[in-house]
């Protein structure tokens, strides 16, 4: 691919070079070649991928300077976004394979065209795959699933009857979609539990990605809903009846309750807990092992955006600093203080 191609979908001003120059992909500026790009965004950086042997560097505007000869120089607002972006254009199509021969498919199944069903893998009866997706091997597709186009199922993945998958999803390996949620019923004379129904559905939108062994729940009696661009990290699980809104960022180890909501633009750091009918506002960053109680609601009002919420409950970290700079100091103060003993009781 050329670098006026590259700059012609992704937009940037070639400062230097020419627009003809073939780029093969992306590195690291230690590891580059030739025929690799690198982005560079701090001083030391850009210094480091200017001296690289990368043929491309992408900088913020003006910050190239004094450029080495033969090296192409593309100014971009934000590199890194324009190098990510960069990588999957320059990254390899695989080329459709179609049905293995080990796959087992159900009846009345729609495969759409230049698709992929790898060994092993099984289709259940009635499975919609649009064009272009790949179900790779030993993947089980539940009945009736309904799968967009150009999404890809790695290795593995597992996806009950009632779920439906957009357009440019990507699964990876070992994640279980639209099992059922964690809802009991206890029978207070016996102690018993009952299952309540979990017949409910999963909507995985547009442009979701999800990480390997991560669980997502289908709704109780309704559905759950993964919004469009949402990305979730590895080993996350979401309960059932959750609704996660667009471009929400989950990731590692978070857990989230059945029926709490987490607002578009979102972001859960590691090991965040969510209560049950929870809800996270619109743009709430929450840090890592923060906690939600059952019930409350976490927003950013009064907030500037950005602000970092912490601890449990979830409250800004400025807030959770100055609460500890105090607990410490009290500590202090009373290890120091004189120890008080009660007077002896007089002798009769």
């Amino acid at each position: 691919m050329t670098l006026g191609e590259l700059v012609k979908v992704l937009g940037g001003k070639l400062v230097q070079g020419s627009l003809q120059y073939g780029i093969d992909g992306v590195d690291a500026i230690d590891t580059a070649s030739p025929s690799d790009l690198v982005f560079a965004e701090e001083e030391t950086t850009v210094v480091n991928a200017l001296r690289s042997n990368a043929g491309v560097v992408v900088v913020k505007p003006g910050a190239a300077g004094k450029n080495p000869d033969g090296k192409c120089i593309v100014e971009a607002d934000h590199p890194r976004l324009w190098f990510a972006l960069a990588a999957k254009l320059l990254k390899p199509v695989q080329r459709p394979a179609g049905v293995h021969g080990t796959a087992v498919v159900g009846a009345h199944v729609e495969l759409g065209d230049d698709i992929t069903i790898g060994p092993n893998a099984v289709l259940g009866d009635y499975v919609q795959i649009g064009s272009g997706t790949r179900i790779e091997a030993g993947a089980v597709v539940g009945a009736g699933v309904q799968i967009g186009e150009f999404s890809r199922l790695y290795p593995r993945v597992i996806v009950y009857s009632g779920t439906t998958i957009g357009n440019w999803v990507t699964i990876h390996a070992g994640a279980v979609l639209g099992c059922d949620g964690f809802g009991y019923v206890r029978d207070a004379e016996s102690g018993a539990y009952t299952q309540f129904p979990q017949q409910g559905t999963l909507v995985i939108e547009d442009d979701v990605e999800i990480g390997a062994n991560s669980t997502i729940d289908r709704g109780a009696l309704n559905e759950t809903r993964i919004g469009r661009g949402t990305k979730i990290d590895n080993l996350v699980h979401v309960g059932h009846n959750c609704q996660i809104g667009e471009n929400v960022i989950l990731v590692a180890l978070t857990g989230i309750s059945g029926s709490s909501s987490v607002g578009k633009g979102a972001v859960l750091a590691g090991q965040v807990g969510i209560g049950d009918h929870a809800h996270v506002g619109p743009g709430v960053v929450l840090g890592g092992q923060a906690g939600v109680f059952s019930g409350k609601t976490v927003t950013n009002e009064g907030l500037r955006p950005g602000t970092v919420l912490w601890g449990t409950p979830a409250r800004p970290l400025k807030q959770v600093l100055r609460e500890l700079a105090v607990l410490a100091r009290l500590t202090r103060e009373t290890r120091k203080a004189p120890e008080v003993r009660a007077p002896e009781e007089s002798r009769s």
